[in-house]
């Protein structure tokens, strides 16, 4: 057996429709205030690790949120299309509740977990499932015995979880998939397994102001230069 690469597993910070429940899927939704502080906060929580790669999907919440992370870090971000969420096809822009309205079935295949299920123009669950553990898979590869962090989406993260603790597809889940949360894997021949997961213990107790958030430190796309966030 090879050597393990080290892996940091990270969601993007928070959208105006994560606040909203509405499917973004893989319509290119920015952060909002909240979001960009949450990237600095994980930013300055993993600055000290020494990473050798940062992936991360091209989609901007994921992508700028990488930024934070590697303005701390010094280490350039490589865009992965592998790593976009799930494509949802007639659900992205709509919310929960107006799928359930407009889609009636398609809702409960899509709520019980249909493996086989895609919705008009999307993808099936396990086609997301098998390009993003592909994805993953090829990237860790990449790296034996280095460090590197996935930066991508909730989809995401929650497919790396099955993978790595090996839970079925189609089970309920019962892990949380916090934005701007620090997921810790290993990756070996053998696979994902699971190290540590959702910390977001960076986000405990600090206020959105420039005084809990030092005042300083990177400016991320999007940020307004002097502004509270």
């Amino acid at each position: 057996m090879g050597e393990a690469t080290r892996v940091f597993a990270i969601r993007h910070g928070e959208t105006d429709w994560n606040v909203d429940t509405r499917i973004q899927g893989q319509l290119d939704i920015g952060l909002n205030d909240t979001g960009r502080w949450q990237a600095r906060r994980m930013a300055r929580a993993l600055g000290g690790e020494s990473f050798d790669a940062i992936y991360a999907s091209d989609l901007e919440r994921a992508f700028h949120t990488a930024l934070a992370l590697s303005g701390e870090t010094g280490v350039e971000v490589q865009p992965e299309i592998g790593l976009r969420e799930r494509h949802f096809g007639v659900f992205q822009g709509l919310t929960w509740a107006e799928i359930e309205e407009r889609h009636p079935e398609e809702s409960r295949r899509w709520r019980s977990r249909d493996t086989g299920f895609g919705p008009d123009g999307g993808e099936t669950l396990q086609g997301f499932y098998d390009r993003v553990v592909g994805a993953a898979e090829r990237l860790a590869a990449r790296h034996p015995g280095q460090t590197i962090a996935l930066v991508a989406h909730g989809g995401v993260m929650d497919c790396l979880y099955r993978a790595a603790a090996r839970v079925a597809l189609n089970a309920p889940r019962t892990w949380q998939l916090g934005n701007a949360s620090i997921n810790r894997l290993l990756f070996t021949d053998a696979g994902f397994t699971l190290v540590g997961w959702s910390d977001t213990s960076h986000l405990d107790g600090a206020e959105h102001d420039e005084v809990s958030d030092g005042g300083q430190g990177v400016v991320i796309p999007g940020d307004r230069v002097g502004h509270a966030a």
